[in-house]
């Protein structure tokens, strides 16, 4: 959902009615008070007005209680989502300060709540680190709720504020005594404020999800390791508690469940070195892609930064090192790439930083040039003394090196080969690709359609300007099982590399040193400017097979094209289900709640066509119901938990039988829904 951060057309009419559009003058600036900014222009604090904002509110108030932890003060954590959708944190903290602020006059409790930039992150040595750098938590949760119960336990009392929409509804009041500290925080999100839009653009009303937010916490558990936190959902009978005394080296193990390790335990090492601390945990598997997510005093850093650079720089150069001195490699042998070495590599980078600095748009990559350094030191020296320590499993993992970079040489050679029959055919795009007249791929969108018959109709109701179609037959390769090498080979998947413009750039800035120009597993150097197209459709017909080549699909792009993915170029389009027809009147459902609402209106003389597949609508119903810009209904995919999306593929799309039909007896609602 887009947020609504400009005026719209009738604001800015009436505005210019007003005079504002020609008399700027200082009577023309609004001053927003208190909390009325937050209310407001919400996504600007919390980026969204949809699902992804409402769970943000929780993740606030639970990152306060895990700054308490941080702090050494805190080591439970209980979320509820309570029966009429609100949500309640309660930790074992030292609880929020309930003395007056000399600042605002008020308690520490009430300025928390009410002011923004108010808390004990930003001075006077509270915390050390935290995870919540902004100080707007709790008074923006505050804001965007219709109403918000907050309760401290301190100094043997008990203390209770209420707030309505961020305004207090009297003082801070003493209800009882206790001999316990922590805080406890209720709130009811706003539904003024926190909406969705159906397939009918029609407004809905929007819950908090359980699935949601236990990935979100099973991961900050894994990160603070000694942290129980539990969550209980009231409607409905599901509950966790998630604690993990291994921490990280935990969350590698979890993540690495369905895989085959080449070493058991993971590598673990934490180290402090001039108020920083880094952790580590990795480990090497029988896999061809790497999993490697980096955080930040818990935030996690999804486009890394100075911390990753510092940690991929010191696994190169060690893994080479100890290959050579080892007589794995010869003198005469080229270095290991950082793709050679980080092959089948699951790792967790977690630093603690005191003053971390972010850049980029959305501050998910560090800066801070001091920490590149004391991380790549730090790995250097532990990772050296394991690889001495532990010779057999070394050597495991210097072949896993070899073999990657025996597979990369190949895959090259098969590139080149491409390359070559390519230029004797004199084309370097596919055969049966439709392509559209206009070449400015911010305009253009590629339909990958599953099958020609399916095919030929996009052809014919397309518009050829701006959307080309590219028929795919059968089912793609499934590149989580196969060599990379193996892309190059299969005909479907050349076909999408050439047809999409996917290639990479030669250097590797992450401890690769230069690199091999191959579309590899988790290839972050995807060069995105020669994209032929800013929006790739998935369509594929409404079935269990069109499910199938669905997920094959996007496996590939989460695998070999994830920045296409985190852009947000990827899509799937939504064909209807049913054609619903009665005299002159035709209808479209897309599902069966529409169907049945249809049905109620038009009566039981209406027909009823089911669309068995893509291949059974005419051009011009395909056009109408799916491919026009106007009418048709499109999913963005996104990744909003990598590390919880490389877990599900892996147990989809792997090898190992018993996880997986474990996953899908559990997620039976999901499963069929995979490409949300």
């Amino acid at each position: 959902m887009v947020e609504e951060k400009y005026m719209t057309a009738a604001e800015t009419t009436e505005n210019k009615s007003k005079g504002k559009g020609s008399d700027y003058t200082a009577a023309t600036i609004d001053v927003l008070e208190g909390l009325e900014a937050v209310r407001k222009r919400p996504g600007m604090y919390i980026g969204s007005t949809g699902p992804r904002g409402l769970h943000h509110l929780v993740y606030e108030i639970v990152d306060n209680s895990v700054d308490e932890a941080l702090a050494g003060f805190c080591k439970n954590i209980e979320v509820t989502i309570n029966e009429d959708n609100s949500v309640t944190v309660i930790d074992d903290g030292r609880g929020i300060p309930v003395d007056k602020v000399a600042k605002t006059g008020k308690s520490g409790v009430e300025t928390v709540f009410t002011v923004l930039h108010a808390g004990g992150k930003f001075g006077g040595g509270v915390y050390k680190v935290s995870g919540g750098l902004h100080g707007v938590g709790a008074s923006v949760v505050n804001a965007l709720s219709v109403r918000l119960v907050v309760e401290v336990s301190r100094d043997n009392k008990v203390y209770k504020q209420e707030y309505k929409r961020g305004n207090a509804v009297g003082g801070l009041e003493v209800i009882g005594s206790t001999d316990k500290t922590g805080t406890k925080v209720t709130f009811w999100p706003d539904d003024e404020i926190f909406h969705d839009v159906n397939e009918e653009a029609e407004r809905v009303h929007i819950v908090v999800e359980h699935d949601t937010l236990a990935t979100r916490l099973r991961e900050m558990s894994f990160l603070n390791k000694g942290l129980r936190i539990t969550l209980t959902d009231k409607r409905s009978d599901k509950s966790g508690t998630y604690y993990y005394e291994g921490g990280i080296a935990s969350y590698v193990e979890y993540l690495n469940d369905t895989r085959t390790a080449l070493h058991k335990p993971p590598i673990y090492f934490e180290i402090a070195r001039d108020e920083v601390v880094v952790e580590c945990a990795l480990q090497w598997t029988d896999m061809y892609s790497e999993s490697i997510y980096t955080f930040v005093n818990n935030i996690n850093t999804h486009d890394g930064g100075t911390h990753l650079t510092g940690f991929r720089n010191a696994l190169t150069r060690v893994i080479n090192d100890y290959a050579r001195k080892s007589g794995s490699i010869k003198e005469s042998d080229s270095n290991f790439t950082g793709e050679d070495v980080r092959e089948g590599l699951t790792a967790i980078v977690s630093v603690k930083v005191p003053e971390p600095q972010f850049e980029g748009q959305t501050k998910e990559r560090l800066g801070n040039r001091e920490v590149q350094g004391i991380t790549q030191s730090i790995t250097t020296e532990s990772l050296s003394d394991w690889l001495e320590l532990n010779p057999k499993q070394s050597k495991e993992i210097i072949g896993k090196a070899i073999q990657a970079r025996s597979a990369r040489e190949a895959a090259h050679k098969a590139k080149v080969l491409v390359r070559r029959q390519s230029a004797l055919e004199n084309s370097s795009l596919p055969g049966k690709l439709a392509d559209c007249s206009d070449r400015d791929p911010a305009k253009c969108e590629i339909y990958l359609v599953e099958g020609d018959s399916a095919g030929g109709s996009a052809k014919q109701g397309r518009n050829r300007q701006f959307q080309a179609i590219l028929p795919l037959r059968g089912k793609i390769l499934n590149v989580e099982r196969v060599q990379p090498t193996r892309i190059y080979e299969n005909a479907e998947v050349q076909a999408m590399i050439q047809g999409l413009g996917l290639s990479v750039k030669e250097d590797d800035e992450n401890g690769g040193g230069k690199g091999s120009g191959l579309l590899r597993p988790n290839a972050e150097n995807l060069d995105l400017a020669k994209l032929r197209y800013h929006k790739v459709i998935i369509m594929t017909d409404a079935d269990v097979d069109g499910s199938h080549i669905r997920t094959l699909l996007l496996t590939f792009f989460f695998r070999y094209a994830k920045p296409m993915v985190e852009q947000g170029y990827v899509y799937i389009a939504q064909p209807p289900l049913y054609k619903v027809e009665k005299g002159k009147r035709i209808e479209y459902c897309y599902n069966e709640h529409k169907l049945e609402a249809v049905m109620a209106e038009l009566g039981d003389k209406a027909v009823i066509q089911r669309f068995k597949g893509l291949g059974e609508m005419m051009p011009e119903q395909l056009w109408e119901t799916t491919m026009n810009p106007e009418t048709r209904t499109l999913k963005k995919v996104t990744i909003e938990d990598a590390s919880e999306a490389d877990h599900v593929f892996d147990l989809l799309m792997g090898e190992a039988v018993g996880p997986r039909r474990e996953f899908i007896e559990r997620n039976a609602h999901l499963v069929g829904n995979l490409d949300v």
